[in-house]
């Protein structure tokens, strides 16, 4: 089996050395970020290289969210507003997400890349970090899942998985999690009436990913390595897709990335998803990680099988009907 993790690599093409380590490490998928990204056939020629590299049909991942995440931009891809924003301005929310999705996706297929970290289903609240805000869908239960729902089909008609995050919720998060480690003291019945809510209603969605984030009415400890957490995210929210920890190394977490790697698996992630592309890092991670438990090897491959090739769609006319629905 692959191992438990996800990897990115140094630039925008794959070293000798790199390819080697991935040939022997067996990483489940990769993800990209903008240091990746080049031109279209230098893209394609990476995410051909990474597969060619472990020698099987592997996810390769990005957060192309739109707005302040992303990776791909001009000239050779489109620029999209922030989430909130468009959201905010569109006459028909769930219709103009749904293209929105439709369209990322298909840029994202076009150079080898079938899985984005989409949607990110937190609500926001006068307390969300600034960080998070603008990439967030609405305020209410209903508004977030009924166009995270809609983002969701939009990347599966693309061709593309979705990455439900950041499971059971970040929204209330006052800290960057990149930074340092947000804290929700409110109680499980109000956790459970709207931030963990949303997460019930997309429970179906094949693929996701954890919060730093410490629910006090849990545990002290933060999501990504709380097994009570995980235990509630399986449980009451009912998710049996594939949780992936969002990137080990964010400075939320505490110890080398071994540690919490482990810490990580221990409370019930299947996969650990690491970002920086650091060699060092990644060949200490590569020696924590065992390879997927039979449980996770399950999950992931329920979700692969629903990579699909992209249904039919007139590009300009899409974005057509987007332009209307957003002006």
């Amino acid at each position: 089996m692959a191992g438990a993790f996800i990897l990115g690599c140094e630039g925008p093409d794959l070293s000798p050395r790199e390819a080697a380590f991935f040939r022997d490490a067996d990483p489940w998928g990769f993800i990209l970020f903008a240091r990746n990204v080049d031109t279209p056939d230098r893209l394609r020629a990476l995410t051909r290289a990474l597969r060619d590299a472990v020698g099987r049909d592997a996810p390769v991942l990005i957060d192309q969210e739109g707005g302040r995440v992303q990776r791909m931009g001009p000239p050779f891809w489109t620029r999209w507003p922030r989430p909130l924003t468009q959201m905010c301005r569109a006459r028909d929310p769930e219709r103009a997400m749904f293209l929105r999705a439709r369209l990322i996706a298909g840029e994202l297929r076009d150079v080898g890349i079938d899985v984005n970290c989409t949607p990110t289903a937190d609500i926001a609240c006068d307390v969300t970090h600034p960080f998070l805000l603008s990439r967030l869908y609405g305020d209410s239960v209903e508004t977030v899942a009924a166009r995270a729902r809609a983002n969701a089909e939009g990347c599966c008609a693309g061709g593309v998985l979705p990455v439900l995050k950041h499971i059971p919720g970040h929204g209330r998060g006052n800290v960057d999690s990149h930074l340092g480690l947000p804290r929700v003291d409110a109680s499980l019945e109000e956790l459970r009436a709207s931030d963990f809510e949303v997460f019930r209603r997309l429970a179906d969605l094949p693929l996701g990913m954890s919060a730093h984030v410490v629910y006090s009415a849990l545990d002290d400890a933060a999501g990504t390595v709380s097994p009570a957490v995980i235990a509630e995210v399986r449980g009451w929210i009912g998710f049996d897709g594939l949780l992936m920890t969002d990137d080990i190394s964010m400075g939320a977490l505490g110890g080398d990335v071994a540690t919490r790697a482990a810490r990580a698996l221990a409370a019930g992630c299947d996969v650990v998803l690491h970002c920086n592309g650091e060699w060092d890092d990644m060949q200490a991670l590569a020696e924590a990680c065992p390879a997927m438990t039979e449980a996770a090897a399950a999950r992931a491959a329920r979700a692969l099988a629903l990579r699909a090739r992209p249904e039919a769609l007139d590009t300009a006319a899409a974005h057509a009907e987007l332009d209307a629905l957003t002006a």
